[in-house]
């Protein structure tokens, strides 16, 4: 496992911490506010994607095969640059675009939990539910970590379950925040959206960690 030592392994799931969500949120917000017309602009061209992906589309499922093929990049994209500022680095648009140099194991994440999840929901709806939460840090693994989809993903499990009603209190805090930017006629989801994945990322950076010494995902991650 790439990006991990087992002993680095063994000591984050032993580590103990808190979910805060509050001070996650205040993070997301002071994140956004460091490049705002560069987060609001990106969510804007990733609206604009998904409506051209909805025009071209003979059918729904083509339009959800097409969003899957490049959704995870694209979500990858504020994470890039959400971990960048809050390593107080400088940011390029070109930076929310980086998801795409490590396509593959990003892709694979995105479509293994999608289908884990889906088949929980469709059981019983509990260990849909379960794993959606659980799977939040799967991403930001994969791309921070160079770890793995599998991998990833059972590390996210683990690690989240550990506090695993804290952050359903959290993902519920993130969901009726992007539902006041829906009341907004919309456009407050160019604010909402970023800030919520800022303070998914200041979640990760506290309690996985965000070694200064990252190469800013321009390398390769292992699959």
């Amino acid at each position: 496992m790439e990006g991990y030592g087992s002993t680095g392994l063994e000591g984050l799931l032993q580590k103990r911490y808190t979910v805060k969500i509050s001070e996650y949120i205040g993070s997301g917000w002071k994140t956004f506010k460091k490049n705002p017309v560069g987060f609001a602009g990106f969510t804007l061209v990733f609206f604009l994607i998904n409506v051209a992906i909805a025009k071209i589309s003979q059918s729904v499922s083509l339009e959800g095969f097409i969003s899957l093929l490049i959704s995870a990049p694209l979500n990858a994209g504020f994470l890039i640059v959400a971990f960048k500022l809050l390593k107080n680095r400088a940011t390029t648009f070109g930076d929310f675009f980086r998801g795409f140099n490590n396509y593959l194991p990003l892709f694979l994440v995105s479509l293994a939990s999608s289908l884990v999840i889906g088949i929980g929901l469709l059981l019983l709806l509990v260990p849909g539910l379960y794993l959606a939460v659980a799977y939040i840090f799967a991403l930001p693994l994969v791309l921070e970590r160079k770890m793995n989809f599998w991998d990833g993903m059972e590390l996210s499990r683990k690690l989240i379950s550990k506090q695993w009603f804290s952050f359903l209190g959290f993902a519920l805090v993130l969901i009726l925040l992007n539902l006041a930017g829906v009341l907004l006629l919309s456009l407050g989801l160019l604010v909402t959206i970023p800030i919520s994945a800022c303070a998914i990322a200041a979640a990760y950076a506290d309690i996985v960690g965000l070694p200064p010494s990252s190469s800013d995902f321009e390398s390769g991650v292992s699959t």
